[in-house]
């Protein structure tokens, strides 16, 4: 089984959030967890995305919309085989 098919599944549970790209629309693993900055003084919030690598190519500055709002793309990764992707994104 490939990853887009995990993923497809995934979507049909409500598992994952649509997210907006030039227009087009795909759902992916979105993810807004606190990261501890400032030598543990100050919490911020380490948006990213996941998603199968063949559903977006994304690049450092693109911008995508998530719920409404819009973040810009910081840095994208492979993950594992390299058949998913992971976008750590900026709000802005």
């Amino acid at each position: 089984m490939d990853v887009a098919t995990l993923y497809e599944a995934a979507r049909s549970a409500g598992l994952l959030t649509a997210v907006t790209v030039a227009g087009t629309t795909v759902h992916c693993a979105f993810r807004a967890p606190d990261e501890t900055v400032l030598d543990g003084f100050a919490l911020s919030r380490d948006y990213q995305i996941v998603y199968p690598a063949s559903w977006l190519t994304l690049a450092a500055g693109d911008t995508v919309e998530v719920a409404g709002k819009t973040y810009q793309v910081r840095d994208v990764r492979a993950i594992g085989d390299g058949t998913e992707r992971r976008a750590s994104l900026s709000q802005l």
